[in-house]
């Protein structure tokens, strides 16, 4: 994409921006395991509160929502799985100017780290 991104205020994003069909373009596993369905996903559904993890061989649901800490109000994703629940930092959403793509990067307290686009 040559369109230039603009870097969103993580303090001030309104958690329904979150929502959506978001696509895997890369990860990092670091330690995480690779045999999880979030280190193999290839698309993560947000919307209203429900989830959906796609991977190249499987969907699994579950429920999302967004919690912030208190000193600075950075926004984590928590995704409720069928086995497990998870707690992700939301370090980076980029957006274009007329807020047709965008960029997010997930890391997860695994050390796995997912960046994701839209559409």
């Amino acid at each position: 994409m040559a369109e230039a991104l603009l870097d969103a205020n993580l303090q001030h994003v309104p958690d329904p921006y979150l929502s959506g069909s978001w696509r895997v373009v890369d990860r990092t596993l670091n330690r995480a395991d690779p045999d999880t369905a979030l280190a193999q996903a290839t698309h993560l559904h947000l919307q209203d509160g429900y989830l959906r993890l796609d991977t190249s061989t499987a969907q699994t649901a579950g429920q999302w929502s967004i919690e912030r800490d208190a000193l600075l109000s950075r926004p984590y994703l928590l995704l409720q799985l069928a086995h497990e629940s998870v707690r992700a930092l939301v370090t980076r959403l980029r957006h274009s100017a007329d807020g047709h793509y965008r960029a997010l990067v997930l890391y997860f307290q695994s050390g796995l780290e997912l960046f994701l686009v839209q559409p």
